[in-house]
């Protein structure tokens, strides 16, 4: 279990291979020339066409006469951005990321190729801004800035057209869809229509950590109306004005989007994004055993907890088979809480079997009402499976409140996905301290950064130097005097799904089942070696992202290929796919990875 996939040295050294499978690319047939090759991003050079191109494309006399590489354009750019940071010194947090991501935005807007090398090789320090937390600002102000259309709009009133729509989407091949109704934009709540926001992000994370080509990828925003009555009475709001859809009505809209999109796109695979949990475990129920799907905020949540909860308890010292013995408390009963918990009981039972030990699910769930047990009236369904019974609370009752509930369970995990900023206070990180681990753990996983359930330095300070600590978004260590440091991880989704993706991709998975998650989920706990842990490392670097996302894309693939589940991608079929060594599937993966170059463009004649 432990072996480690690949040492995070190794991988660093590694990354740049990535490079040399796109070295040459083959030519792209073009049908434009002159200035609608210019405003077509993904084939636009800007000044770096050579003059065989200018003459071929009837460029001459359109752009500047001398001729810019590739490399200049890349410095020109990242000296740009460099400026912007110097000139926004001083103005808020969220003026400052609204500029870089205004920045990038326009350079994504003009050429595509460009962008996502500048992403790819500034992963670490462009990752949050495309994505967690600045995405949710973005979503929030969508409208205001709004520029070009990107991805495809689908709304209530498009009821029965749906079929057809599809059809308007110029791409004849799409790999991956990501798809929202903006009615849970991370912890912002209902967005709308602005929510499309994070459809794009999610899938520019795809590009740029799983090789995704960006011209067979889709973000789609679904809309159904909005309950937010402030972007109702918006002038600037973008989306439809009335109520959200509800019942059969709303399952009705999304039956008809998901033939659509099937029946176009067979072999596309399609991740929910953002969901309120009233339909987010419904539609992943719904659709998973229909179509290669899965929802990130239940399944690539819970993947990335429990990549993190089986490093702590290596961080403790104790075996493996000592998960089952873990005591775990989850602040929030929303779609990713109970995601956690799905995940974690299948794991406690999968090794409760191949041990042969007793399972012990001792989980504590807790809502806004407090700890949730058989006692509650109009108990949720889906958290019923893990509401106690009165005699396994540990003396505690229906509805105790979160601190009554750390310092009587002591727990070895205290795991945060209420959306709550700050519900970790210092009463209940004090009551941590009492902890029957040799290290607790803290996981304030609420994004954005605001929702954090506490800050590192508040965990650190009130627990105590001796804890592990993740966050859902970035913050830096914390400096504990002497020389120490508080490690702080990022138990960002991005580790997950676009492994997740790739993988149900490239073996042609026709569903994606709970056993390929958790073999993505136990490569990447399996990435971290025995001297990161003790140095409070959890999660490896997010500079070395396309190689975890190569690693926990083999683990899926070859998981379905396990479950007869793979029908083959392409030219590789699915005996080609079973008669693979492990090492040759994972250079299958790398192999399909796309990587930005400016490849030669030919007239079509």
């Amino acid at each position: 279990m432990w072996k480690v996939c690949l040492s995070t040295a190794a991988n660093l050294r590694r990354t740049r291979r990535f490079s040399a499978f796109a070295a040459f690319p083959g030519p792209s047939i073009v049908r434009k020339r002159g200035s609608e090759i210019l405003q077509d991003p993904w084939f636009n050079k800007d000044t770096a066409f050579p003059l065989t191109e200018r003459d071929r494309l009837g460029l001459r006399g359109l752009l500047p006469p001398s001729i810019v590489s590739f490399e200049q354009q890349y410095d020109r750019f990242m000296e740009s951005y460099r400026s912007l940071e110097k000139n926004t010194e001083g103005q808020s947090e969220g003026s400052i990321a609204l500029a870089k991501w205004r920045i990038l935005n326009r350079l994504h807007d003009r050429n595509e190729t460009l962008y996502y090398r500048v992403l790819i090789d500034n992963i670490k320090d462009f990752a949050p801004i495309i994505y967690t937390p600045t995405v949710g600002l973005v979503c929030q102000n969508y409208s205001g800035l709004f520029r070009r259309p990107r991805g495809m709009y689908f709304s209530a009133k498009d009821k029965g057209e749906m079929m057809s729509m599809i059809y308007n989407w110029p791409s004849q091949r799409v790999d991956m869809i990501v798809v929202t109704d903006g009615s849970r934009i991370l912890g912002l709540g209902d967005l709308g229509v602005q929510g499309i926001g994070i459809a794009i992000g999610k899938l520019d994370v795809y590009v740029a950590a799983a090789g995704m080509n960006p011209q067979r990828v889709l973000p789609i925003m679904l809309d159904v109306g909005t309950n937010n009555q402030e972007l109702v009475e918006d002038p600037l709001y973008l989306g439809l004005r009335q109520p959200r859809l509800d019942g059969e009505e709303y399952l009705a809209i999304l039956d008809e989007f998901m033939e659509a999109i099937h029946t176009r796109w067979p072999k596309a695979v399609v991740q929910f994004e953002d969901f309120q949990m009233k339909w987010a475990f419904e539609t992943l129920q719904r659709y998973r055993t229909k179509v290669c799907m899965f929802n990130d905020d239940i399944q690539g949540t819970a993947g990335v907890a429990l990549a993190g909860l089986l490093g702590a308890v290596r961080a403790q010292g104790r075996p493996l088979t000592d998960f089952v013995k873990q005591k775990i408390v989850v602040a929030g009963a929303g779609s990713a809480g109970l995601g956690v918990l799905n995940m974690a009981v299948q794991e406690v039972s999968r090794i409760a079997g191949a041990h042969g030990v007793t399972p012990k699910h001792q989980f504590y769930l807790i809502d806004k009402d407090g700890l949730i047990t058989k006692e509650r009236k109009n108990l949720d369904p889906a958290a019923a499976p893990f509401a106690k019974y009165p005699g396994e609370t540990e003396g505690l009752r229906e509805g105790s409140n979160l601190v009554e509930v750390v310092r009587k369970v002591k727990p070895d995990v205290l795991l945060g996905l209420s959306g709550v900023g700050g519900i970790f206070n210092e009463e209940v990180l004090k009551a941590m301290r009492e902890s029957d681990s040799p290290k607790p753990s803290i996981f304030a996983m609420s994004n954005p950064t605001l929702n954090a359930e506490c800050t590192p330095a508040d965990a650190f300070k009130h627990v105590g130097e001796n804890i592990m600590y993740a966050s859902g978004s970035p913050f830096e260590n914390v400096d504990l005097g002497n020389g120490k440091v508080g490690h702080v991880n990022q138990a960002n989704n991005m580790y997950l799904f676009p492994g997740i993706g790739l993988g149900a991709l490239l073996s042609g998975a026709r569903i994606i089942t709970d056993e390929m998650l958790q073999a993505a989920a136990e490569c990447l706990a399996s990435y971290i070696t025995d001297e990161e842990i003790r140095r409070g490392v959890l999660y490896p670097s997010i500079r070395s992202i396309r190689e975890i996302t190569a690693e926990v894309g083999n683990a899926v693939l070859r998981q379905a290929v396990a479950e007869d589940l793979a029908e083959g991608h392409g030219e590789m079929g699915p005996k080609e796919l079973r008669s693979m060594s492990k090492e040759a599937s994972l250079e299958y993966v790398k192999r399909r990875m796309w990587f930005p170059v400016y490849s030669p463009l030919v007239l079509e004649r």
